[in-house]
């Protein structure tokens, strides 16, 4: 299985990256930081028109919401295809195309969406229930959809009437609203979808929201244009907006302070102490819904969503080495050591500050490398274990990766990186054709879409083929549930689980660093790691 694996990697790190990566020590505890989650236009005066241009640190995947696994294609596509719901600033799910929040029958198994009428997608097709039924349940049944898990035990997608969608369950689901205020909720183009049965949807993408799809350049950039069918047109002030895929993070902020770009995502923490001194830019922060982290392939033979199959490797089969390799990973001070200081540790898929917190739910695996040592003589391996990893060949991620393979070290294991492409990681993580993987998750505010899409067993999110009963159980009865408190408890025990069996080790959580210049207003990200550019506007110039 083994020559699997190193048949698609390249090995090793020149010594240039190794030193252009090496991390810098920073005291501990110094740095505080206030969330600044961007302010609405509202009544502030702005230029009308205008082309902003935004430097994207990711090539999204493909353009299509029923497929896509790219925090990038979520950027774009909150701006072309608004969702049934959404969330907003304090971390509320409010209404979007729906018109109320869902009414829920007292056996928690059918749930109506009222949704608004008399509106239009970019192509001129009418919104209604029948258009919202047509893109849910694409989203549940199609082959290749990554929404299928998000949401929940579906028995049929029905409309009543045109304003009204009914989703009928097998069992009750409480986190679909919160799976509605994502893809799972955006609505396509029937007429769109008809053509060619919707497979190259992500070629010309067709929703309802601030602006439209005009073009994409493959590594280079996505052009999307304001659209007049659009029903709040008139608080939409851009005449475009270029998304240009700038992969090196000291390019972005070069081309912030230049002006050639507006906008930029996923600033590093090595770069944002000195952008924040310039008067010309504003830093907009917030503490993330998401995580970090590594998938360590258990059973993904044959592609995500199929059933798991054994990988004949130590790692694979025994859960004490995985245990040992969590062991061996010292979270505080990588994040303290690496980020400045801008970063926190993760040690679940469970929001430290959510009301799903619990000491269970949130405790932090020890450092402890003399332990994963034992483990691994126990587990009757040669020392030091060897992994292969790989990561997104991006200055932080390749940063942390150096100061983890120094650290793991310590713990009796011989960690190799795989720089990779951010989009060829996305493919190998569906694929299976990996040993470990670094990536992680943006986050949302249900922590059924943090923990359970990924590691349940046949999900179309679990990258890692995990399958354990005994997880499946407790998070089914954590979706069932209404209970915040009784959730919360299932979400700790389960969390035991995932720290004993260690499919995927958590490792830090970003906060969440945009910066835009002073000459545009009205971009907005929240904790769902989304850049909102729909209601952007270039300020008055100074007179």
């Amino acid at each position: 299985m083994l020559a699997r694996f190193t048949r698609m990697l390249v090995l090793g790190v020149t010594a240039a990256a190794i030193a252009s990566c090496a991390p810098v020590q920073h005291p501990a505890g110094t740095a505080t930081h206030t969330d600044d989650y961007g302010t609405p236009v509202g009544s502030q005066p702005v230029r009308e028109g205008g082309d902003l241009v935004m430097g994207l640190s990711a090539e999204p995947d493909k353009l299509d919401p029923t497929t896509s696994s790219s925090l990038y294609t979520r950027y774009v596509m909150n701006s072309i295809c608004e969702k049934l719901y959404d969330n907003d600033a304090s971390g509320n799910l409010v209404p979007q195309l729906a018109t109320a929040m869902p009414t829920v029958s007292p056996d928690g198994l059918t749930v109506t969406i009222p949704v608004r009428t008399g509106i239009k997608f970019a192509d001129g097709a009418a919104f209604d229930a029948a258009a919202v039924q047509t893109s849910l349940q694409r989203h549940f049944t199609m082959k290749s959809s990554q929404r299928t898990s998000e949401m929940g035990p579906i028995a049929s997608i029905e409309t009543v009437d045109p304003t009204h969608v009914v989703i009928r369950y097998k069992k009750p689901f409480a986190p679909i609203t919160a799976a509605l205020a994502d893809r799972a909720g955006m609505i396509m183009s029937p007429a769109a979808l008809a053509k060619d049965e919707g497979k190259n949807f992500s070629d010309n993408p067709v929703c309802i929201g601030p602006f439209k799809f005009v073009k994409r350049i493959p590594q280079t950039s996505i052009v999307v244009e304001r659209d007049p069918l659009y029903y709040d047109a008139k608080n939409v002030h851009l005449d475009s907006v270029t998304y240009r895929i700038m992969a090196d993070a000291n390019i972005r902020a070069s081309n912030l302070r230049s002006g050639d770009i507006q906008v930029a995502d996923t600033i590093s923490p090595q770069d944002v102490d000195a952008l924040v001194k310039d008067p010309d830019l504003r830093l907009l922060q917030t503490g993330s819904l998401g995580y970090q982290g590594i998938y360590l392939n258990i059973g993904n033979v044959d592609g995500v969503g199929k059933p798991a199959k054994p990988i004949d490797t130590p790692l694979a089969k025994n859960a004490r080495i995985r245990q040992a390799f969590s062991l061996s990973i010292d979270r505080q001070a990588l994040v303290d050591t690496v980020f400045n200081n801008w970063f926190e540790p993760a040690c679940s898929g469970i929001v430290p500050k959510s009301t799903f917190a619990t000491p269970a739910g949130v405790e932090c695996p020890p450092y402890d490398p003399e332990r994963s040592k034992q483990l691994l003589t126990e587990a009757g391996v040669q020392l030091p274990y060897p992994i292969t990893i790989q990561v997104m060949n991006t200055q932080d991620e390749l940063r942390y990766a150096q100061a983890l393979q120094a650290n793991v070290a310590e713990g009796g294991f011989d960690l190799k990186i795989v720089p990779t492409e951010y989009a060829t990681l996305l493919d190998v993580q569906k694929r299976g054709t990996y040993e470990a993987i670094f990536l992680g998750w943006s986050g949302r505010l249900d922590p059924d879409a943090n923990i359970t899409r990924f590691l349940t067993t046949g999900s179309g999110g679990n990258y890692g083929g995990f399958s354990s009963p005994e997880l499946d159980d407790l998070l089914a009865r954590a979706a069932r549930t209404s209970d915040t408190a009784q959730r919360a408890d299932l979400y700790g025990q389960a969390t035991k689980i995932i720290q004993r069996e260690n499919p995927y080790l958590y490792t830090y959580r970003k906060r969440l660093l945009t910066v835009h210049t002073t000459a545009v207003t009205g971009i907005e990200v929240y904790a769902d790691g989304v850049v909102r550019l729909g209601k952007a506007a270039f300020t008055e110039p100074k007179s």
